[in-house]
């Protein structure tokens, strides 16, 4: 059975599912956290509640369980929750459900499976350009994307030694379930947003599942902020 393995949150829709076929023609074997199923043949789907602390631990016992010693793993934090809120309209429950699975969750599987990530592995966070900036409408997922910036650079500083690299991928908008969630599917609106890059076009989820791949493959960008937005215009 192959060292080489990937766990993908979140790999059932979109970037997630697109990184989950890069890696799986590469040989890999391929694990998806989340509570839908990933449709590719190969993929092995563990059902996970990221917003669950217990469900997140059944999923990181039966990883520790499947992960030979030393084995080289593409870790990618892929999944997200996103919601329609505001600084003054953003109650603490809601702030604090956000921040359990786009920062806890990814917590607990650090936490759970970094003693048996070998040296080549990664750990790759899926941030986005509100990452580094802020709009209106989206108050808690700006504040848990900027955390993971923080979390990638202070996560590639503890493992210096280690073999094991980090990095940040930050998609522009994508043409991801998530997005269209966001702004719906008013073609006017649609072509606003695409206007906002140098292309004038979203960005397709194998775009950036590509991103993914190779960020696992080249250790030389550790710690790094990987923008990939088409050259979003400034405002």
């Amino acid at each position: 059975m192959t060292s080489d393995i990937a766990i993908i949150t979140g790999a059932s829709v979109g970037i997630g599912r697109e990184t989950a076929g890069l890696f799986l023609a590469s040989g890999y074997r391929v694990f998806n956290l989340s509570r839908r199923t990933c449709p590719l043949e190969g993929v092995e789907n563990l059902h996970c509640d990221l917003a669950s602390a217990a469900s997140v631990g059944e999923c990181v016992d039966t990883l520790r369980a499947a992960l030979p010693g030393g084995a080289r793993v593409a870790l990618v934090h892929n999944a997200s929750q996103m919601r329609k809120d505001a600084a003054n309209a953003c109650d603490s429950d809601s702030l604090r459900a956000v921040l359990e699975t786009n920062i806890v969750a990814i917590n607990s599987l650090n936490q759970g499976l970094l003693p048996q990530m070998g040296s080549g592995s990664s750990i790759i966070y899926v941030g986005s350009t509100l990452s580094e900036k802020a709009v209106p409408g989206s108050f808690t997922y700006v504040i848990s994307k900027h955390a993971q910036a923080g979390m990638m650079r202070a996560t590639c500083q503890d493992l210096m030694g280690s073999g094991i690299h980090t990095a940040l991928v930050c998609p522009g908008f994508t043409d991801t379930e998530m997005l269209r969630t966001h702004i719906g599917t008013d073609p006017a609106v649609e072509a606003a947003i695409a206007g906002m890059n140098s292309f004038n076009r979203l960005i397709a989820p194998g775009e950036i599942a590509e991103l993914i791949h190779w960020a696992h493959h080249n250790p030389v960008i550790n710690g790094a902020v990987l923008h990939a937005n088409l050259g979003q215009r400034e405002s």
